[in-house]
């Protein structure tokens, strides 16, 4: 019995490497400085990172909004323009890793 293709992750997965690179892009240009270099990381360093298991949570969560109607993150972000506080990506990359210490 042959499976065939999903049409749901195919569409999915490219979308969730995309995020996952802006967001290591991010750190690295918030962490390095002057130092910055725009270097495309490689998918192994996004897995090991943790960045791909964020931009799963953000962009699965992103679709499920959308779906139900309701702006994305990055809209409500726009809409509420609230000042000095933690973006909602950072926010959540600071939890995981929070979550990802407590774990060892």
């Amino acid at each position: 019995m042959n499976r065939q293709p999903g049409k749901f992750w195919p569409k999915v997965r490219p979308l969730i490497w995309k995020k996952a690179e802006e967001l290591y892009q991010k750190e690295q240009a918030l962490t390095m400085g002057d130092d910055y270099k725009a270097i495309k990381p490689e998918k192994r360093e996004l897995r090991q990172g943790g960045y791909f298991n964020i931009a799963k949570i953000i962009v699965l969560r992103n679709l499920y909004r959308k779906k139900k109607g309701l702006p994305t993150v990055e809209e409500e972000e726009m809409m509420l323009q609230y000042g000095g506080s933690l973006e909602p990506d950072e926010w959540t990359i600071l939890k995981l890793k929070e979550l990802e210490g407590e774990r060892r």
